[in-house]
């Protein structure tokens, strides 16, 4: 197994060990804001007294940042190296983290908006510059499986996040629920909020100064120059072409309504579960801290399925597992609109297995055949995570109905990940046919 994870991080006789370790280190990081994040619609929504689609631009905000940051990322890059990309990308991580700070002083909801874009200007700058990195460490016949290593990471990091909003945000608010909340008089209201507020941004002034850190170890350490290789593009006439290829086009179309399925799945997983929890006469925040536990779960089997998705990935052809994967996700999310109480909780749960290697295998299935353009091709993927900043509103704003055809309208709403992953069906089986038939 050593010698072959050598292999793996080798290239004309360079090794990449210290260099992955690195950069596999910032595939968590980015991880952990991504899941931190998640319960903070619901948090942001009761400490200022907001709807939930108020609460979810949030999402707007952050999932905003990557598309808005991705194209310049990419020319940053090629003009300079990976490494100053992702330097550049810890450097705005930690900023945005930071700011935090002054926008509590403010007491207002914007300013932590303008923090989180910043943020995910960074998380853009990262991703856009460590998964091709990722992918030039080591030989092109083993640039699946170093990615999907990396990938492996991530979650992990989600699961350190989703752990930390749990016990040291959701938990430590102020119990007031939304309802006595809203009685309040504005004085009593602002000394609650800003109480709030002080538990809300320790986490993210930590987790700033991390990356501080992260950034002076990588700064300090050499990289191999073959990893940091720049090539002379064109953007506009790479971007022409590139669109001209079905599986790339379609990968990005794919990748926008999987990042949209994910976020939905994980951010709304918290409204869902509060609504069974307190149906069945638990408290307001004792709901949402226990629907948080599910979350963790579901993330759990996110990650134990990726390793065993990406074992199966030996045998069976990527897009038809990504389809077979896409029609559970499916058939579960049906179970999530129809089955009421904890059985639908569970099946909103138990779609994160489902989730689990859809964004590597679509990642990886756009790029093929790319070549040098498929270092550029990558920020049109990391542009589709704005599928993260369109959708969550959409469904926020079918939540705010309460009620809709007689149904409550959170199980409703879960009508868009399942169109998410109909969508998804399609690539993966239009992915299979090619490459049967080449």
């Amino acid at each position: 197994m050593k010698k072959n994870n050598q292999h793996i991080l080798r290239k004309d006789g360079v090794s990449y060990i210290i260099p992955f370790i690195f950069i596999t280190s910032c595939f968590a990081l980015w991880g952990f804001a991504n899941d931190i994040t998640n319960p903070m619609v619901k948090a942001f929504s009761k400490i200022f007294r907001m709807s939930v689609t108020d609460g979810a631009l949030v999402q707007v905000a952050f999932y905003g940042g990557y598309f808005a940051m991705a194209f310049p990322a990419a020319m940053f890059i090629r003009k300079y190296s990976y490494k100053a990309g992702v330097l550049m990308g810890l450097g705005l991580y930690a900023l945005g983290a930071f700011l935090f700070l002054p926008a509590s002083w403010t007491g207002m909801y914007y300013p932590f908006l303008a923090a989180y874009f910043i943020l995910t200007c960074g998380l853009s700058f990262l991703e856009t510059s460590c998964n091709p990195y990722i992918l030039s460490m080591g030989t092109e016949e083993t640039a699946t499986r170093r990615l999907n290593l990396a990938q492996c990471f991530n979650p992990l990091g989600s699961l350190c996040g989703m752990y930390v909003a749990m016990n040291f945000i959701q938990a430590k608010l102020n119990s007031a629920s939304t309802e006595e909340r809203a009685l309040l008089s504005e004085e009593d209201f602002a000394a609650i909020r800003d109480a709030d507020l002080s538990v809300l941004i320790t986490p993210y002034l930590l987790i700033g100064a991390v990356i501080a850190v992260m950034f002076a170890v990588i700064y300090f350490t050499k990289m191999p120059h073959t990893a940091d290789k720049n090539h002379d593009v064109h953007p506009m006439a790479t971007l022409r072409r590139i669109l001209r290829i079905p599986h790339y086009r379609e990968g990005v179309i794919a990748q926008f309504f999987y990042v949209g399925v994910q976020i939905m799945c994980w951010t709304f997983i918290i409204q869902y579960g509060t609504r069974v929890f307190m149906a069945e006469g638990m408290a307001e925040r004792d709901a949402e801290v226990l629907s948080q536990q599910y979350n963790i779960i579901a993330m759990v089997i996110f990650v134990c399925s990726r390793f065993v998705c990406t074992y199966f990935l030996k045998f069976i052809n990527a897009g038809k597992l990504l389809a077979a994967l896409a029609i559970a996700g499916v058939l579960l999310t049906l179970g999530v609109i129809f089955i009421d109480g904890r059985m639908g909780l569970y099946c909103l749960v138990a779609i994160s297995g489902c989730m689990s290697l859809m964004f590597p295998t679509i990642y990886g299935v756009a790029l093929q055949g790319l070549g040098d353009d498929a270092k550029f091709g990558a920020a049109g993927l990391i542009m589709a995570i704005l599928g993260g900043s369109v959708l969550p509103p959409l469904q926020a704003n079918i939540i705010d109905c309460q009620e809709l055809f007689g149904m409550p309208a959170v199980n409703v709403s879960f009508i868009l990940p399942l169109i998410c992953f109909v969508v998804i069906i399609a690539y993966g089986y239009r992915t299979y046919k090619r490459t049967r038939q080449a």
